[in-house]
């Protein structure tokens, strides 16, 4: 990409995003711009300017000259608060939930331009932005987060040896926390949500097993809209069409869990099942080093697991 050289005479940080504390929309901005925001923060916290907006009322006049003003812009302040305010409207029209333009600058000519720009959307929002989320760019992102999102289905790749399928973001952080508690490492974030069908959850076990170094699987199911049995019948599935070797324990709770529990002993797989989330982790964190000594050691391990 070919484009104009710029020389700026002053850098300024500018953004607006989304945040919980002020339950809406927030500017912040610094006269010490073209460097990390963290560094300022840190080191010159003062230099920091922090400005709610109001959803309803949008960034006034008021505001916006009040940020150019304690900025510096001095005689471009005009200029300055006609970019801030063209700046809130693109952050409206396409569902930003952060817009950071770093070095917001004012050049040799005296006229202020967006310099380099970080933006990020609302997910939540793509059935309106078809045309934006059009030009996300794949090739780019983790294979395995892309094709969980094909699923519907929400997965974060981890550095550990445990896999998780639990659903609920909440209880899959949960879920993450009690693995480190008693010594594991998970591997993943993955949440099915409340409305996953046997396919997804089967297609869940792919992506978890398609990582190496998963020597074991946690599934942490509380069935509210979520029916336990549902669960069952993907992991059943999962285990024959993949030919699981590795091993699976499975906490079920809530709605169909009889069911469920019946579909798991049915299966005569390596399925353990705990009702206790606690004793799961402690099972699945035991298995896993099993299985890990086992690969370096280059020897296969046969589980015999009670159901």
């Amino acid at each position: 990409m070919i484009c104009e050289r710029l020389f700026q005479r002053k850098e300024y940080y500018f953004a607006i995003m989304m945040e919980r504390a002020y339950s809406g929309p927030v500017v912040i901005a610094s006269s010490q711009g073209g460097m990390n925001i963290e560094e300022v923060a840190a080191e010159n916290p003062n230099a920091i300017i922090t400005v709610p907006i109001d959803i309803m009322e949008g960034m006034t006049d008021k505001q916006a000259i009040e940020i150019a003003e304690k900025l510096g812009f001095g005689d471009k302040t005009k200029e300055a608060v006609e970019a801030f305010k063209n700046i809130y409207k693109l952050f409206l029209k396409y569902d930003a939930t952060m817009i950071e333009i770093n070095p917001f600058a004012e050049v040799a000519d005296g006229k202020i331009y967006c310099l380099d720009a970080k933006l990020r959307f609302d997910d939540n929002a793509d059935f309106r932005q078809k045309e934006l989320f059009a030009q996300r760019d794949w090739s780019q992102e983790d294979e395995r987060e892309v094709q969980a999102a094909q699923h519907n289905l929400n997965y974060i790749a981890l550095d550990g040896d445990i896999g998780c399928l639990v659903n609920g973001a909440g209880l899959a952080m949960a879920t993450m926390d009690i693995i480190k508690l008693h010594g594991g490492d998970p591997a993943n974030f993955l949440d099915v949500g409340g409305g996953a069908t046997a396919k997804q959850v089967t297609e869940a076990f792919k992506i978890i097993t398609s990582d190496p170094r998963v020597h074991a699987i946690l599934v942490n199911i509380f069935g509210g809209i979520m029916r336990c049995d549902v669960i069952a019948e993907g992991i059943v599935n999962a285990a024959q069409t993949l030919s699981l070797k590795i091993p699976i324990v499975v906490r079920l709770q809530g709605t169909q869990v009889d069911d469920a529990k019946a579909l798991i002993a049915a299966s005569n797989l390596r399925i353990l099942a705990c009702d206790n989330l606690d004793e799961a982790a402690k099972m699945v964190v035991k298995l896993s080093s099993i299985v890990g000594l086992a690969k370096s050691a280059q020897v296969d391990v046969k589980f015999e697991l009670p159901i």
